[in-house]
């Protein structure tokens, strides 16, 4: 079990929280977080990035002189990938490099993240995280009493737009609900701020999929 503080935004201890490593599979599978990361950043390649090859660039196929007696370097047609204007040699194509993982791989993944992100203590869970009007100074000031000074990723349970709006400025610091947590996102934060309603709902939904 591990036992997971639960402060308020003052930074204090108000509460702890009973956390069962097998709710998130019981162990950090490596291999299979890694496959997930390679996933999530292929997917974000674009692979639009084309060049003209020597069947796509206009001219003749005849070879423009003799290939001996001239006194010249031989060469072949005006295409040719040598000349100015000619095709390019091994030209790039439209490709896909998205790739695919089950649900349930992505689900061990995800679960696999946010142990190694419980087993290192860089899991911060707040009682509530509320504000009334948006305000980014207000924002900055909780991370601080929380001694977070580094990349943040903080998890809500619905999205809110006072939370948004109030962390968007702040660099290294982004919002996910829930729903859309991955083991990409988790990784690529060094903390994971998480509101208790937040957490408790995690909590709910790991069970009910397993």
């Amino acid at each position: 079990m591990i036992d997971l503080a639960i402060y308020n935004r003052d930074g204090k201890e108000v509460d702890t929280l009973k956390v069962d490593e097998a709710v998130f599979g019981g162990k950090v599978r490596y291999p299979l977080l890694k496959q997930a990361l390679v996933m999530y950043h292929a997917n974000k390649r674009v692979g639009t990035a084309t060049t003209k090859s020597r069947g796509m660039v206009a001219g003749s196929t005849k070879k423009l002189f003799k290939q001996k007696g001239t006194g010249n370097a031989r060469v072949g047609n005006r295409r040719t990938g040598k000349r100015v204007g000619g095709g390019v040699t091994f030209a790039k194509i439209v490709r896909d490099f998205s790739q695919r993982m089950p649900k349930k791989q992505r689900r061990l993944a995800r679960d696999s993240a946010i142990l190694a992100k419980l087993l290192g203590n860089n899991v911060v869970v707040i009682d509530e995280l509320k504000f009334d009007q948006p305000k980014t100074k207000d924002f900055a000031s909780i991370l601080g009493k929380l001694s977070i000074d580094r990349s943040c990723l903080v998890m809500v349970d619905k999205c809110d737009q006072s939370i948004y709006k109030s962390s968007r400025n702040i660099p290294r610091v982004d919002m996910t609900a829930v729903a859309d947590l991955n083991a990409a996102d988790i990784c690529n934060h060094k903390k994971l701020l998480s509101t208790k309603d937040a957490f408790l709902s995690l909590l709910n939904r790991e069970s009910s999929e397993s």
